[in-house]
């Protein structure tokens, strides 16, 4: 397991958005970030689950997060630019960008993999990365520290069978990390890296291998160390990395 312990404050004053924030990962997240100080931007596209989320941040009495239910596999191009307007007018700028909703999508041979299929993981998992990191881009470059954090996968460094558009869209995720890290590297103060979560109690992971026992795998809460450590100031510098969770 990645090994850093925050500080309390570590996030304070922040503001970063958190995608499929409603769940899982992305809501635990989302809460420890609101936790060390940062106002989250919930987004999702259920917004029921959003609206937990809020509650949970606001009972602990963090920062007051905001809901932003927004469907990344429907979304049109105006929609992001709108996204972006409207984080610009309410918060001012962005100082971190977690990419963590994704699909997994039918696990079958590529031989039995339909185009339909393919093109709607591809559509979440790397179109709505890209738009979102492009109409972002203004907002993060206003920070004094910008960190986007893309969500990657095993099977998004080494193909396996089965794994189809799932890993296809994982390895797109490492590409576009690695070529906006070499965009920023002396160009601002921001930074790009890569976090492979392993296997996590999730519903994702529940999906991928129904068979298996959940509670042989860490939950969300266990793999946040290197969340924390690259959403906050003590990474600065490190950009363009391929990171573990576990």
């Amino acid at each position: 397991m990645f090994e850093y312990t925050a500080r309390p404050d570590l996030l304070k004053g922040r503001v970063i958005l958190v995608t499929g924030a409603g769940r899982g990962i992305g809501a635990v997240a989302a809460k420890n970030f609101a936790a060390l100080g940062a106002t989250v931007l919930l987004l999702g596209k259920t917004e029921a689950n959003l609206n937990q989320v809020y509650d949970a941040i606001a009972e602990a009495g963090h920062p007051q997060a905001a809901v932003i239910p927004f469907n990344l596999e429907t979304a049109l191009a105006h929609q992001y630019d709108e996204l972006a307007a409207m984080v610009e007018r309410e918060f001012g700028r962005l100082d971190g960008l977690l990419h963590n909703a994704a699909i997994l999508g039918p696990r079958t041979p590529i031989e039995q993999l339909s185009g339909d299929n393919f093109m709607r993981v591809m559509q979440v998992n790397v179109n709505a990365t890209f738009m979102l990191t492009s109409t972002m881009l203004p907002l993060l470059k206003l920070s004094a520290d910008a960190s986007v954090i893309f969500t990657s996968s095993s099977v998004g460094r080494k193909g396996r069978a089965y794994w189809g558009a799932y890993a296809v869209s994982k390895f797109a995720n490492e590409g576009l990390m690695q070529v906006l890290a070499d965009e920023m590297d002396g160009i601002c103060p921001g930074r790009a890296n890569s976090v492979n979560p392993g296997a996590t109690r999730t519903d994702m992971r529940a999906q991928a291998y129904p068979g298996e026992n959940p509670a042989g795998n860490p939950t969300p809460e266990e793999i946040m160390p290197v969340y924390l450590y690259l959403m906050g100031p003590d990474s600065v510098g490190v950009n363009g990395q391929a990171f573990d969770a576990q």
